[in-house]
């Protein structure tokens, strides 16, 4: 059921790694606290990878076998009420995936987004005709209020960009996103009204990869790498494609999608030049709409 499982915080994932650290601190394998907490060793597992919560009594054997001080103790409780919160993704995690749930409360805490998007505009930057139109096309077989919930979810996370501390975000998206009509005519053209506007944001940094700029690495398909303000919450790397959804860690893959997008931005359009894209674009679909 949608409703039992465990969503993903930046909370969590602390609290996870801060477990870990303490146990390896204390030279002890998952089986020797298994054996001298009665815990189970999947359940250790589980929890030092932030794929579950571990239960109140649960935190506390483990700090007690750890021998922590009450300062450490307070944190790690802090910690674990914290993940019991619900994150921006909980009034939609029944209409989308336990992944992109997941995204939703990462991007929510991120510091900076870099974002290549091959075929369509960005999450982020989607007006909810665009977003809607987009999920009508890619699942024509779902349930209307599961779609407008999914659309809402796109409008409800551009909020990352306006807060007071807002996300900084780096967005390279393909010449296809802004040819492609979507939605028909006036929604396209509104959806690009809105990139403009976007572009204006200090923010945010758009580029266009144009189609003369040949092949590229992106062309497997989009990612999105977030960066955290905390040097102890490790990045993560957003991939998505026809059939893979997932949420990837490691210095290594990090690493080889942070390269892959310094060679897409340095293949793309300067920011002003691709407004002058985008502008051209709307222009192009407003004729041909009245040409028809």
């Amino acid at each position: 059921m949608a409703g039992k499982r465990t969503t993903l915080t930046v909370r969590l994932r602390w609290l996870a790694a801060m477990l870990r650290e303490l146990r390896e601190s204390a030279q002890l394998s998952k089986e020797d606290v298994s054996a001298r907490t009665g815990i189970n060793v999947t359940t250790l597992y589980r929890i030092e990878m932030a794929q579950a919560r571990p239960q109140r009594r649960t935190l506390g054997a483990m700090l007690d076998l750890y021998q922590v001080d009450d300062k450490m103790r307070e944190e790690a409780l802090s910690l674990l009420t914290d993940a019991l919160k619900p994150g921006m993704s909980r009034p939609y995690e029944g209409a989308v995936s336990e992944v992109y749930a997941n995204y939703i409360n990462f991007e929510a805490e991120a510091l900076s987004a870099r974002q290549y998007q091959t075929s369509t505009v960005p999450g982020l930057l989607q007006t909810f005709e665009y977003a809607a139109a987009v999920i009508d096309t890619s699942m024509p077989r779902l349930d209307a209020s599961v779609m407008e919930s999914r659309a809402q979810a796109r409008m409800d996370r551009a909020i990352n960009l306006t807060k007071d501390d807002p996300l900084e975000l780096w967005v390279v998206m393909d010449e296809a996103a802004i040819r492609r009509v979507v939605g028909g005519p006036a929604t396209m053209a509104g959806q690009l009204d809105r990139l403009l506007d976007e572009t204006k944001r200090k923010n945010v940094i758009l580029q266009v990869l144009p189609f003369d700029a040949g092949a590229h690495p992106g062309m497997a398909g989009s990612f999105t790498l977030l960066d955290f303000k905390n040097p102890v919450d490790p990045e993560l790397v957003y991939v998505e494609s026809m059939s893979v959804h997932d949420l990837v860690e490691g210095h290594s893959e990090i690493r080889r999608f942070g390269v892959i997008f310094d060679q897409l931005r340095a293949m793309a359009l300067s920011p002003r030049d691709s407004a002058k894209l985008i502008t051209e674009a709307r222009a192009a679909i407003t004729q041909s709409a009245t040409a028809q």
